[in-house]
């Protein structure tokens, strides 16, 4: 199974220490179902529908079933309509994987046919002596197909040896296993690659007239001049689209690290008071953090009934006020706190005070952010009352908005509860440069009032971190993706320049001798390379702008995407571009003059 867990145990279990479960607000439980076979889906959907509502009338939630199986792909939902998840990236990575596969394509029709000259008198003699236009065709498609599958061949080793390194960037534990239906799979797409990328070099090169090809006097058309050099065009569009791409989500990272969240989750850590009995844990949390603030590398220490503010944290649509429109439905973040926990986050105040053990004798304290107050369209709220599940609760304060979501959502209303008789997460701010000797006697503690439990603590800022792991991941990767295209392009470059130069030998010669400088013929030589790259740019900026915005755009939060960004990836691409084919324009130009005449 795919849910894990170290053991099983009854609900009742559970719902002793957690009673507040039973009510039919609470939305924490996953529930989990087998439908009969031949269940429609859509009928039984809207069935339980409305199904809370006969449980609590006012209630705003509809049920729903989705398949277990689908959980993890697309776990997205937006008003409980799927809209995604995990799955965009399966589907970003899948068409990053074909588009550096049709580049390769490129590459082999481009230096296949750049090479037609070395063949003409092969296919000129094969024809004479009887060979059909078919048979050529197949000969061609013979050699792609065998290059492609002893390419498949040194790919299957690479792919023993760098899965490792895969799994430590992804996360996974993939396994190099060879089943039926992989095997096909993989099969199949060297099979089409082989065939795609020897079709045009098999069409072109048996289509030569042998009397013309015998006379040498083969040439080049327009039409072949426009297609190769609209394949180098399409293949370089798309490492600029990767440049781009990956300059933007290193720049987003960034942002998300230099972005305040609100409060200073440095050196925060959240310990679980844990015992058998409720009763026992409260009263347990309440003196621990008494004894532990007199710890000498303690900052400050307080309690909630979350481990996080981060992802963690209560939803209710049960708040109501004077003036509310009876037909608003808005959802309220929540957490119920202890004293002092605003200040161990470092929350900011906008308007009123925190909660005070001086001011305050019972839990009907409420301190709300700036996005719930703008929701509920307040006017000085400070002093006014609220209802919280049927409770009338005061407000004391209202903090600056803080991200409890990661940047993906805009911040939404939030409520902080003072309920100190209902908390047993231990939230502490550790001082700097004391970490170990501090957790150590925090430890001590902890073993005082829950003896016999482990001591697990994790520090607040790795929930921080774990809301942007799959960011992290697509940013690796595409480093890596984006190096093999640009690689693989180079590659191709390089042959064509290679295979130009030596047509162009003659040229080169008789410009020399007509006193054409070194310089002057490199420069002659790379011009048009270059100029083919400058319109690969200015065609895939308006791509990457395109590409780069949607998934920027699944971010609430998010850098705008500036000229400089272009700037740097059209400057890196003309700079790669120069250095690849720099060396055959060089040594074009430095070739003595006598080798490529002698003969004329």
């Amino acid at each position: 199974s795919s849910v894990q867990a170290d053991f099983f145990a009854p609900i009742d279990v559970f719902l002793d220490d957690n009673p507040y479960e039973k009510d039919w607000g609470n939305s924490d439980p996953n529930t989990y179902v087998i439908l009969k076979k031949g269940t429609d889906i859509n009928q039984l959907n809207h069935k339980i529908a409305g199904f809370v509502k006969t449980k609590i009338k006012e209630s705003n939630t509809t049920l729903f079933v989705r398949p277990f199986s689908k959980g993890y792909l697309y776990g997205r939902y937006e008003n409980g309509v799927q809209s995604g998840g995990r799955i965009e990236y399966v589907r970003l990575f899948s068409i990053i994987a074909i588009f550096i596969l049709v580049i390769a394509c490129i590459n082999f029709m481009n230096l296949s046919t750049a090479k037609a000259s070395k063949r003409v008198k092969e296919v000129g003699i094969k024809k004479v002596v009887g060979a059909t236009r078919q048979a050529l065709i197949f000969q061609y498609l013979g050699e792609s197909l065998l290059m492609t599958f002893l390419s498949l061949l040194i790919a299957m080793l690479l792919v023993a040896f760098l899965l490792p390194a895969f799994n430590e960037i992804t996360g996974k534990h993939l396994l190099f296993r060879f089943d039926a239906r992989p095997v096909f799979f993989i099969l199949s797409i060297s099979l089409l690659t082989g065939l795609i990328s020897g079709s045009y070099p098999a069409l072109y090169l048996s289509g030569f007239k042998p009397a013309t090809v015998l006379k040498g006097k083969l040439r080049t058309s327009a039409g072949e001049l426009w297609v190769r050099k609209g394949l180098v065009v399409f293949q370089f569009s798309i490492s600029v689209v990767f440049i781009v791409s990956v300059l933007i989500v290193y720049k987003q990272l960034v942002f998300i690290e230099a972005k305040n969240p609100g409060y200073n989750k440095d050196n925060l850590i959240s310990i679980n008071m844990k015992g058998s009995v409720l009763e026992k844990i409260i009263k347990s949390t309440e003196t621990f953090v008494s004894e532990g603030k007199n710890i000498p590398g303690i900052v400050n220490i307080s309690s909630m009934d979350h481990s996080s503010i981060i992802g963690d944290y209560g939803s209710t649509g049960d708040i109501n006020w004077e003036g509310k429109n009876p037909r608003d439905i808005i959802s309220f973040g929540n957490i119920g706190v202890n004293y002092e926990m605003i200040e161990t986050l470092g929350i900011e105040l906008a308007a009123g005070r925190s909660f005070s053990r001086r001011l305050s004798s019972d839990s009907s304290e409420i301190i709300f952010n700036e996005a719930a107050i703008n929701a509920m369209g307040l006017k000085n709220p400070i002093g006014k009352t609220v209802s919280m599940w049927g409770k009338d609760r005061k407000i004391v304060g209202v903090v600056k908005n803080f991200h409890f979501e990661s940047l993906h959502e805009m911040v939404k209303p939030f409520a902080i509860r003072l309920e100190p008789l209902f908390t047993n997460i231990i939230i502490a701010k550790i001082k700097p440069g004391t970490e170990k000797s501090t957790i150590e006697k925090l430890q001590q503690l902890y073993q005082k009032y829950s003896p016999g439990f482990p001591f697990d603590y994790k520090f607040l800022d790795e929930d921080y971190q774990g809301q942007y792991v799959a960011e992290r991941r697509v940013a690796s990767l595409s480093r890596w993706f984006a190096g093999l295209a640009i690689l693989i392009s180079c590659l191709g470059l390089f042959g064509l320049a290679a295979f130009t130069a030596e047509r162009r030998f003659k040229e080169i010669g008789i410009r020399k001798v007509l006193g054409a400088s070194v310089t002057g013929i490199a420069v002659l030589f790379s011009k048009d390379f270059l100029k083919l790259i400058l319109i690969a740019v200015f065609i895939a900026f308006p791509l990457a702008w395109w590409a780069s915005s949607q998934w920027l755009n699944g971010f609430a939060y998010r850098i705008p995407i500036g000229a400089g960004t272009f700037l740097i990836a059209g400057g890196s691409t003309l700079l790669i571009t120069l250095l690849t084919i720099s060396f055959q324009a060089v040594k074009a130009a430095l070739a003595n003059p006598v080798k490529s005449l002698k003969t004329e």
